[in-house]
């Protein structure tokens, strides 16, 4: 992705805006945008999830292949995430191979699900050392308004949650619901003109600076925290973050909730 060049204006705008106390779409620092999230929206995926936070728009495909375990782990299956941003997302993508912030943005979200220890990957393994489940994890953005971090994170923990292993089409028995215990959550924060705020869109990210990308699971621990970009922050400023990640980790998780008792 082509990095643009920021404009002064913009910096000095938003620094203004920051002096005020205020956003340039009149939220409060850490208020979020209008989050959407629909459940079972891809009919050919064992299990997927729409997320719409403003503007952004991402999808979350789950899908199942039989592997052979690798040799150091010969009771346990695997996941795999990939996260994919589309041409059609915004100016600065491109098509081609995935570029290095797509490579971020799946590494991240894969981090967050797979340090929360969802997935018991030995309930995935079929026959030790011959067979086991691999479960794909697919995720793509086609409108990109910013903070593509946490709406990967939300989809993505939201269609596993929904996902059905298709034991039958493969004959190896019969389906059953994927088994994920936790719901890990992340919640991201950027600098911009020198104070954090929650939920950058993308005028934000274009004129702020460093940002911090916290996944949370359901007791509050931290499953991954990534730092992304030049800056600093005090210890003052990641309390303050931690403290408005937990409760918005919370609405964020009984969202998920909410809707796959719909389902």
């Amino acid at each position: 992705m082509a990095i643009p060049l920021v404009p002064k204006l913009l910096r000095a705008h938003l620094a203004e805006l920051a002096a005020e106390d205020q956003r340039h779409d009149g939220r409060g620092r850490f208020a979020g945008r209008d989050t959407e999230l629909e459940i079972n929206c891809l009919q050919r995926a064992e299990g997927s999830a729409m997320v719409r936070m403003g503007d952004t728009i991402v999808y979350a495909g789950v899908k199942f292949q039989i592997m052979t375990p690798y040799p150091d782990r010969p009771n346990q299956g695997g996941l795999m995430c990939s996260a994919e941003v589309r041409p059609v997302a915004g100016r600065n993508w491109e098509p081609g191979p995935p570029s290095p912030e797509s490579i971020e943005l799946g590494r991240v979200v894969d981090r967050g699900i797979r340090e929360s220890g969802c997935i018991n990957t030995e309930d995935l393994c079929l026959i030790p050392g011959e067979k086991a489940w691999q479960v794909i994890l697919d995720l793509f953005a086609i409108s990109d308004d910013g903070n593509l971090f946490d709406a990967f994170a939300l989809a993505g923990i939201a269609a596993l949650k929904s996902a059905v292993v298709p034991a039958e089409r493969f004959g190896v028995g019969e389906d059953r619901p994927l088994g994920v215990a936790k719901t890990p959550v992340m919640c991201s924060y950027h600098k911009v003109g020198g104070r954090f705020v929650y939920d950058a869109d993308k005028r934000e990210e274009l004129g702020g600076d460093e940002r911090i990308h916290i996944t949370l699971g359901d007791d509050d621990h931290v499953h991954s925290l990534q730092k992304g970009l030049k800056g600093i922050f005090t210890a003052a400023e990641f309390a303050e973050i931690m403290d408005q990640a937990r409760s918005r980790c919370a609405e964020l998780r009984d969202l998920i909730d909410e809707k796959l008792e719909g389902v």
